[in-house]
């Protein structure tokens, strides 16, 4: 069976690099002439892009193909699971899924038209061999958020940095960047395209390396595009923030100034168990340069509660980092222990599940309360602001981002979608700042 007219219909869960990925994939299929379509009664192909980094995530994918088959069971069609999911648990999605054709891992998308005919034919697939050096870096994304203003580039694959808690490496393999020239050309072509800023993509973009080009390197040409192009990245791993990078990013006005550094616990003693190769010391060392290159830069982080060991004097020092960080944003998880990591293998997951829950509670808790006094602080300033959309809960309002990754809500008037506004702050709550245009 030939693709070409062939319909098909992408959903994807997790992570930023999984959206790009998906970018790469539907390019791949529109060459071999397939047509994305926006529902899945309409499709031939239903491709779901998964994420394996926590249990829940893999959960709503088992629950999603359930849902799935009923739809197959009125028509054909032909189910893929591609991504971390697909390549963690390969050939048991095959046995324990039945409606499903074909799993493809995150290296194995130059081969989906070819995999999918095969499934057409009446073939089950897997395909989950990992690269050391695939990157996709000769294929044009097609872009599927459709507002045309910001972008994803992927600027590295893999990751080898084997936190003790983590899925990675084993799902995307070894650490490999991309070339550099044709990351600033892609960035060039969004620009001329008319999109207003990149986010830089990768599992710890600190390490990029292509020849003698460093992540700070990198980060400085696509900077110099255009100083109209905004220009992101996500996300840093803390033992590799250099202060090249930091005095980059202060040099640039158009390379925002917010910092995506994951903390995980604010105790040495877990983060040795953890495998984060940095101590409490050093992560605050790394805090205190940020502060000194850019006074005005926002600090998001990832924090997990209740990870094998932790003991109550391990958590205070979580919360005591926060205190003293002062995070504009963090993503606070408890612990759930993943198959085939280091923890799993050789630690005990032996912190009850109401004391995890406890102590995820006090740090929200805590979040919330510097969130809010951290936007409290914002009022009365005034801001440049990438219109990006209608807000959800008013047509006669907007919002957009400002260099800090902050998200401002203000009165349509005149501003369109795609605009570098200003805007002045006069309100806020702990997630959002609330302005008027200046």
């Amino acid at each position: 069976m030939e693709l070409k007219g062939r319909k098909i219909y992408i959903e994807t869960y997790g992570c930023q690099m999984n959206f790009a990925d998906s970018e790469v994939i539907t390019s791949i299929l529109k060459e071999a002439g397939c047509e994305r379509c926006e529902r899945v009664e309409e499709s031939d192909y239903v491709l779901i892009n998964t994420c394996a980094i926590r249990d829940n995530a893999e959960q709503r994918i088992h629950r999603r193909l359930r849902d799935l088959r009923a739809e197959q069971q009125r028509r054909r069609m032909y189910v893929g699971v591609l991504g971390c999911m697909a390549e963690r648990l390969k050939q048991r999605l095959m046995v324990e899924e039945e409606n499903v054709s074909f799993v493809v891992g995150p290296d194995g998308y130059r081969r989906l038209p070819e995999i999918m005919t095969r499934v057409a034919e009446g073939t089950k697939v897997a395909e989950t061999e990992l690269s050391e050096s695939e990157t996709y870096s000769d294929i044009v994304p097609v872009r599927l958020d459709g507002n045309g203003i910001s972008a994803y580039i992927s600027i590295m694959r893999g990751c080898q940095n084997f936190c003790a808690y983590c899925v990675v490496p084993y799902t995307r393999g070894r650490e490999r960047s991309r070339d550099a020239e044709s990351i600033v050309n892609e960035a060039r072509g969004l620009f001329e395209a008319g999109y207003k800023e990149v986010t830089l993509l990768g599992q710890n973009v600190n390490s990029y390396r292509w020849g003698d080009v460093t992540f700070a390197q990198l980060m400085a040409r696509v900077a110099e595009i255009s100083p109209e192009l905004r220009v992101r990245f996500a996300t840093s791993h803390p033992k590799d923030l250099s202060d090249e990078l930091l005095a980059t990013m202060a040099r640039y006005g158009n390379i925002c100034k917010c910092i995506h550094l994951p903390l995980q616990s604010g105790s040495s003693r877990m983060l040795k168990l953890m495998n984060r190769r940095y101590t409490a010391e050093w992560y605050m060392d790394r805090i205190e340069a940020i502060r000194r290159y850019m006074p005005d830069c926002s600090i998001t982080t990832d924090v997990i509660a209740g990870f094998c060991g932790e003991e109550e004097e391990d958590h205070k020092a979580t919360l005591e980092m926060f205190r003293r960080v002062g995070y504009d944003y963090a993503y606070m998880f408890k612990f759930s222990m993943r198959p085939d990591t280091y923890a799993e293998k050789h630690l005990r997951d032996d912190v009850p599940d109401e004391v995890k829950g406890r102590r995820l509670e006090e740090i929200i808790k805590l979040q919330g309360e510097i969130a809010l006094e951290n936007n409290r602080r914002e009022v009365g300033k005034t801001y440049e602001v990438l219109v990006e959309g209608t807000s959800h809960r008013s047509k006669e309002q907007l919002f957009g981002r400002n260099s800090q990754n902050k998200v401002i809500v203000f009165d349509r008037k005149d501003a369109k979608e795609g605009e570098y506004v200003k805007v002045r702050v006069t309100d806020c709550t702990a997630a959002t700042l609330i302005g008027v245009l200046v």
